[in-house]
Formats: structure tokens, C-alpha cells, sequence
């Protein structure tokens, strides 16, 4: 093996290993009881078309009746709550955040109005139709 080539493995794994911890400071350091700060933020797509904006929101495990979205001006809110696992079980691996979450967000325009609301498969899919 050239030493290249071990150095680029090296920086690899590093890089792994750095992206995993943040990971789980992220998630483990931030998660708190449901009526303390959120925990975590979902990942979310913003899309634009010439007659709507769409938003994908990705929310695996939470239930939908757990999800609250608001629209106020230029501002989407999309918050709620992870159930965790249930407190007698052994947990092995922990990696989808669990607790409060919200995600706000500044539309591209003022000018919206939600029209549709989707949850399916662990994702929020909003249309928001431009006036």
C-alpha cells in the first residue's frame, strides 16, 4: 500500500468519525423533556414552481396527530414531538432523534397560502400555492 493511499484511508475514517460525533451531540446533548427547547430540527426540501412552493419535511416515527404546522406571513413553523422508546427496553443503537422538534423556516414569498398537507411514509409534504 502507498503511503497515499494510506493517508487518504486515514482522512476517511477521521472524517467518519468526526461527522459521527457530531451526530451524536447533536442528538444526545440537546434532547430534553417534551416541554423544554426543541431537540432536534428536520431535514426539510424547499421546492418552487411557477404556481407553488412544496416542502418536504422528513419526520421518521412521529405520529402524525403529534405535528403542528402554522403559516404566518413569510414564516412556516413545523414543530412537535418524537415518542422514545418504551423506558423497559435495551436500547442497541440511537441515531433518529427523539423529543420536541421544530423547524422554522422564512418562505421565498409573502404571498402564500397552505392548500395541501400530506403525511405519508415519515414525510410532511406541504403545497403552499402562490396568490
Amino acid at each position: 500500500m502507498k503511503d497515499t493511499e494510506i493517508s487518504g484511508w486515514m482522512w476517511a475514517e477521521a472524517c467518519q468519525l468526526l461527522d459521527q460525533a457530531d451526530r451524536l451531540q447533536r442528538q444526545f446533548f440537546r434532547v430534553g423533556a417534551q416541554n423544554q427547547a426543541p431537540a432536534w430540527e428536520p431535514p426539510t426540501d424547499i421546492f418552487e414552481t411557477d404556481e407553488e412552493v412544496s416542502i418536504c419535511i422528513a419526520l421518521p416515527g412521529v405520529a402524525p396527530d403529534q405535528v403542528q404546522v402554522t403559516v404566518d406571513g413569510d414564516m412556516l413553523s413545523v414543530s412537535g414531538v418524537r415518542l422514545s422508546s418504551p423506558p423497559s427496553a435495551l436500547i442497541h443503537r440511537l441515531e433518529i432523534p427523539y423529543g420536541r422538534f421544530e423547524r422554522r423556516m422564512r418562505l421565498p414569498l409573502r404571498a402564500l397560502k397552505l392548500t395541501q398537507s400530506m403525511f405519508e411514509h415519515g414525510l410532511l409534504s406541504l403545497t403552499l400555492r402562490k396568490r
